[in-house]
Formats: C-alpha cells, structure tokens, sequence
C-alpha cells in the first residue's frame, strides 16, 4: 500500500483537471493504496516573499504561518505524489505555480517521491501542453531523487465536464490503478 497525495489546483471544484483528479484516486483506492486530494483553491497559501527565512533562520520552516505547512508535511510522508493544473496560456495555472513556489521551504525533505502529472487544456494539440510538463519536471530537477511516472494530457476540454467523455478518464483511472 502507497500513501498517495494528489494535488488539485483547479480553480473549480469538478472541473476538468479536477474531474480528473477523482478519477485517478479511484483507481488508487481501488487498488488499496490510501489517497488523500487537496484541492489548493480551498487552501489559505500566501505567496512566496523572498524573505529567506527558510533558507537563513529555519531551514525547515517558512516565515509565513498559513495551510502551506502542513500540506508540505503531507508531501514529505507521501510515497506518491499527483499534481494537477489546468493550462492558461500554454502553462499551468498561477494556483499551482504559487504552490510548486511555496514548497521552497521543505523542498530538501520531498526525497524519493513518485509523481504523475495531469494538464487540462482547451487546445487540441498535445504538443501545446510541453510548456506546463516543463514547469513540473523542473519542479523536479530540484528535488532527490523524484521520478516521474506518467503524465496525462488532456486536450480539447474547456467547459466543465466536457472531461467525462474522453479516453483521459480511463486513463487517470488506470494509472491510479497501477500506482
């Protein structure tokens, strides 16, 4: 059994990237791993100030005293970690960057994770969505000894729920399966 955490930083509950979120945790549970989702927009996370606190006075602490902390102790417990954006603009959304910002002050205690990745986007093309995998992979370039898994492209989705009928479904389920 793996702990997984997924991260949702949709700005909709049941949207899209979201949608997909459930999926994959299904799968997981299914296979008797124990999931727990986090949906970030509920979520009281400030942005990064650049104060250095973390990485002067506490090197495991961030000055700022909101919901980041534990998130980030979550993180550090995980075995699996999944995090979902929508892409706006041919990126992820400013929700999950604050949040890949804020994870400055444990990032060196996320060790030997697994992550999958899941992007939602309106444009069709696959290939659009490179800019958004780049930002997570270089998320991971700084953490030891992260490997991604797989990554999910979900194209073609604007409206809410227009995620339902795509083969992206069955694929977030059975990777969730498969963790």
């Amino acid at each position: 059994m793996k702990n997984v955490l997924i991260i949702s930083a949709s700005p909709r509950k049941g949207g899209n990237s979201d949608t997909l979120c459930d999926e994959f945790a299904k799968g997981a549970k299914e296979s008797g791993n124990s999931v727990e989702k986090i949906f970030l927009k509920d979520k009281n996370i400030n942005y990064c100030t650049g104060c250095g606190y973390c990485n002067t006075v506490d090197y495991t602490a961030c000055s700022q005293k909101d919901d980041m902390s534990d998130i980030l102790d979550k993180m550090v417990n995980a075995d699996v970690i999944v995090m979902a954006t929508p892409v706006y603009f041919y990126t992820m959304n400013a929700i999950m960057k604050n949040f890949i910002d804020r994870c400055c002050a444990r990032y060196t205690k996320i060790k030997n994770k697994e992550f999958y990745f899941i992007a939602t986007a309106a444009d069709v093309r696959e290939q659009m969505l490179q800019r958004t995998f780049d930002g997570f992979e270089g998320f991971l370039d700084c953490l030891d000894g992260a490997v991604e898994r797989a990554r999910i492209y979900a194209v073609g989705v604007w409206e809410k729920g227009e995620i339902l009928n795509t083969k992206s479904m069955k694929q977030a389920y059975d990777i969730g399966l498969n963790v």
